[in-house]
């Protein structure tokens, strides 16, 4: 029953440093489950957020879905994430600590047919910070072709 589908969220790893991740069910309607189906979602510029102790994913895309005629969805609506009450609570205690952020890095379907979204309680990252990353992913690089080239 699971689909390939997996949405990254590749911008997020470079803005963002990551502290702790979670897995959670999306509460969505019926087109907006076949247009994740078809890959017509993006999740580049959403975030989460915590409402009245619930938490929700906000600036999610899900495109039209062709064959719904007039009962279709909203694109950019709030979405609930289905998450036990532990987990929420742990979630929204980390929050309180200023400059932490929720940011989703996956959406997938899981093995039950489910859509389910891989989030992060993130922390974003500085200049300085970045600028390191990049100077080690350019010298794995580096290294790598120089053994390939040795092989």
């Amino acid at each position: 029953m699971s689909s390939k589908v997996e949405i990254k969220n590749k911008k997020a790893k470079f803005e963002f440093e990551f502290l702790e991740n979670f897995t959670a069910g999306i509460q969505l309607f019926g087109t907006e489950i076949k247009s994740i189906r078809n890959n017509k979602v993006s999740i580049a510029e959403s975030y989460g957020i915590m409402i009245k102790d619930e938490l929700f994913i906000r600036n999610m895309y899900v495109g039209d879905y062709e064959n719904s005629g007039h009962f279709n969805h909203e694109s950019k609506r709030d979405r609930k994430l289905l998450l036990n009450k532990i987990e929420l609570n742990k979630i929204n205690k980390k929050l309180k600590n200023k400059g932490l952020t929720i940011v989703p890095t996956k959406l997938f379907i899981g093995k039950n047919g489910w859509a389910k979204l891989n989030i992060s309680i993130a922390k974003g990252k500085k200049i300085y910070d970045k600028r390191e990353d990049l100077k080690t992913k350019d010298i794995k690089r580096e290294i790598d072709r120089n053994l390939k080239n040795f092989k």
